[in-house]
């Protein structure tokens, strides 16, 4: 579906926008930040509590619990690498790591040498994730990623390591830990747990392997999901939930089933092509009247 004039026009500028999250996260979402703080005006009364069911690199909750648009913020990650990293950062050893990436001497040698350990605890593993993150092509955490070759400036592997940046991230995270819950395992379990719960939204953001672009099943390790259960699970939420996927007629003829309003909203990826995605809710009223 083709990008009109006004929606170039609304673009968000990335720049613009406070980077909180240490991951490099394919189909990351700090772009739709300024949409989730119009959603957050809309609600009226601040929730209770914030349930991001697919954190990944968690661009979104981290927010809403910097700018404490809700009073609590629970994050749920099935993936085991990215995991580790929350746990580390908001189980209290977020210092450790932070350190630990100030003094990484990152050369090729070293990341093939880390890269390739089997054995590590739970605060090494986080490293390991961070390290691995920062010097795949993409940020791409699935098995089968290359390591990046040319990088920024012809920087190689080190382009996209900022230990001085990723450390003040990590230890912002975790002076505001108390606020943020971190719960390892899978995002349906948890919708159909919480699905029922006092002032709590919901912020839906799978992987993208529903529709003729798939392109989830390249970019996750986990990435097999039951869309119509996706679909069916958030019918029943009490509360408001905001979702985001691929702009493609299977997802949109899943939304118009259940009853969701759908609305195209334009957006730049990480190659900085313009396209669409699309954001599903009860009602996005209060989106096309911003």
């Amino acid at each position: 579906m083709a990008i009109t004039d006004e929606q170039q026009a609304q673009i968000v500028n990335v720049a613009s926008v406070p980077q909180r999250s240490p991951f490099r996260y394919p189909g990351g979402k700090t772009w739709l930040i300024p949409r989730i703080r119009q959603w957050f005006v809309h609600l009226q009364t601040k929730p209770a509590e914030f349930i991001e069911p697919f954190a990944g690199g968690a661009s979104v909750g981290l927010a809403v619990a910097f700018e404490r648009l809700a009073d609590h913020v629970t994050l749920v990650e099935r993936d085991e690498e990215v995991a580790a990293v929350w746990q580390v950062i908001l189980d209290g050893d977020g210092a450790w790591l932070a350190q630990e990436i100030l003094s990484f001497n990152l050369t090729l040698a070293s990341v093939k040498t880390l890269l390739s350990r089997t054995d590590f605890t739970l605060r090494e593993r986080a490293l390991r994730t961070i390290v691995k993150n920062r010097v795949n092509r993409g940020g791409i955490l699935a098995p089968g990623a290359g390591l990046l070759k040319e990088g920024e400036n012809g920087r190689g592997i080190r382009s996209r390591w900022y230990p001085k940046t990723l450390s003040k991230r990590i230890l912002d995270i975790a002076a505001m830990r108390e606020r943020i819950t971190f719960i390892p395992g899978d995002g349906l379990a948890i919708l159909k747990q919480y699905a029922q719960r006092d002032g709590a939204v919901f912020f839906i953001d799978p992987p993208y392997t529903a529709g003729s672009k798939n392109a989830g099943s390249r970019l996750y390790a986990h990435a097999n999901l039951d869309h119509e259960e996706l679909f069916r699970l958030t019918s029943m939420l009490r509360g408001d939930f905001l979702m985001t996927y691929d702009d493609d007629e299977e997802v949109r003829s899943l939304a118009r089933r259940y009853g969701f309003d759908t609305q195209a909203i334009a957006m730049k990826n990480a190659h900085h092509a313009k396209m669409n995605e699309l954001l599903i809710s009860r009602s996005l009223g209060w989106l096309r009247l911003a």
